[in-house]
């Protein structure tokens, strides 16, 4: 007899493990995801308008936050693999508390987070940048630190939305939250009317308020009549010690990977500013630009993950390899159009910042960025690879083996050569890049290979039903066959 599960369709309608069904997941997450990746475009544009001294700031600041952050982030980010596969599962009260589950971490989290704002000035003295762009720093990481609460809850919130596998839900709360933040990102940097004039400090406050509003919106959506008719939220609030747990176990991994992975970016950052802040600029800029490719690909990343685990909650692995295979063929084709305009076109791409800037060195930055720009068009195709093939193996449970391939790459691969090679002969920012390209693209083979080894294939992050859930199995049975058409 055919099984319940082979008969389920995918989402979306579409047939399971087919294009049709991974468009209509990944297409709203990577315009999600490209929103994002503009709107940090266009607020290091007006930054690098505003002064020199505030674009060389914005990305060490940044990347030192994401650090910080990362950990946490990719333990929220990983509540949507428990939807995705319990709500693969049709266990609506264990996708509802993994929800709650992951909206008391994101609150203990952040204001964890918010302790390290009065210690900023201190953290920058210490990596030893020009004064005038450490005092930078120091404003732009104090009020990212503020708002460490409201990023957690947001992409917690948003992974009960795109673990489903609605994603066109993430797609227009994203829109309307960025082209608010366009504006007031504008407005917060070089003031207007009653509002003075914050500079970086504004650009970091517009980045909080986008996140504080993302996070109501996403919170009154699943607030709606519609929602809590099939996910008990109000009776799954309780805190539930084994799915903590779990998220502990399965996404701590995954917090780890991300947090070395920053790590290991942040200290070759770190190490490009003491080049001198042309080489710094040059690299903000360069890989501000490589966001246009890299976040939308991370949202065929998420699309991939959320496939994968609604196939294992439904016991159908075999399609999610369909999904991730495809995933790749569509997040590769990206990638490689990309590297083209990168190669082909790099004086468009730059003109922008260029329009403004009030930077009297920024020919020089200008010559710099064309050059980085060929390293990021050589590694972003293995960038493809490294997302969408990481992401499935993780969206199944396999984040311990994600962790210790980050750890060896991060450190082995860009840090630790980088350093050396300064060390011995001098500090150089091309081999700097080389390492960095070698990294990104031995993860790409490490994580195929990881995938094509199939052990992903038998993990999973659910708990067995309980005997409540075993008790009603029958009658869930009979309302299904009952709601199923004659044959």
């Amino acid at each position: 007899m055919e099984s319940a599960a082979s008969r389920q369709p995918g989402l979306g309608g579409a047939e399971a493990g087919s294009y049709r069904e991974l468009l209509w997941v990944a297409v709203p997450l990577m315009i999600s995801s490209g929103t994002q990746s503009l709107m940090h475009v266009i607020d290091r544009v007006y930054l690098t308008w505003y002064s020199g001294n505030a674009i060389a700031a914005a990305l060490p600041a940044g990347v030192l936050y994401w650090t910080c952050l990362s950990l946490p982030f990719a333990m929220g980010s990983y509540v949507n693999t428990f939807v995705a596969q319990y709500d693969g599962a049709d266990r609506p009260e264990r996708v509802a508390a993994s929800v709650w589950q992951g909206v008391y971490f994101a609150i203990a989290a952040g204001l964890l987070l918010t302790l390290l704002a009065p210690w900023s000035e201190q953290i920058f003295a210490v990596v030893g940048h020009p004064p005038a762009i450490a005092a930078q720093e120091t404003i732009y990481f104090r009020w990212l630190c503020w708002g460490s609460p409201a990023t957690l809850l947001h992409v917690v919130l948003s992974a009960f939305f795109s673990g489903r596998g609605e994603t066109r839900t993430v797609l227009w709360v994203n829109v309307v939250c960025v082209a608010i933040n366009a504006v007031l990102d504008y407005v917060f940097i070089f003031g207007a009317g009653p509002v003075p004039e914050w500079g970086i400090a504004g650009a970091a406050m517009t980045d909080v308020f986008g996140a504080a509003l993302a996070t109501v919106i996403f919170a009154g959506l699943i607030a709606r009549r519609g929602i809590a008719a099939r996910f008990p939220f109000a009776t799954a609030w309780r805190f539930d010690r084994v799915l903590w747990w779990d998220l502990m176990k399965f996404g701590g991994p995954s917090g780890v990977q991300m947090l070395i992975d920053v790590g290991g970016f942040t200290a070759f950052m770190m190490m490009i500013g003491w080049l001198g802040p042309a080489e710094l600029k040059a690299t903000n800029i360069a890989f501000n630009l490589n966001t246009l490719a890299f976040i939308p690909v991370v949202g065929v990343g998420i699309a991939v993950s959320t496939l994968v685990g609604q196939r294992i909650g439904e016991g159908r692995p075999e399609l999610a390899v369909q999904s991730t295979h495809r995933g790749f063929v569509l997040a590769g084709g990206y990638m490689l159009a990309f590297a083209a305009v990168y190669v082909g076109v790099p004086d468009a791409l730059i003109a922008l910042y260029e329009f403004r800037a009030r930077d009297p060195d920024f020919g020089r930055v200008h010559e710099i960025i064309v050059v980085l720009l060929r390293f990021v068009a050589i590694y972003s195709f293995f960038d493809a690879m490294a997302i969408v093939y990481g992401s499935a193996i993780r969206g199944a449970g396999d984040t311990r083996f994600s962790m210790i391939a980050a750890f060896l790459g991060a450190w082995l691969v860009l840090v630790l050569p980088t350093y050396l090679v300064w060390r011995w002969a001098g500090p150089s920012l091309l081999w700097s890049w080389t390492f960095c390209a070698a990294y990104v693209m031995v993860l790409g083979f490490v994580y195929l290979a990881r995938f094509q080894g199939g052990a992903w294939r038998k993990m999973s992050v659910m708990e067995p039903p309980s005997a409540a859930e075993d008790r009603m199995a029958p009658a869930l049975a009979v309302a299904e066959a009952a709601l199923l058409p004659p044959s």
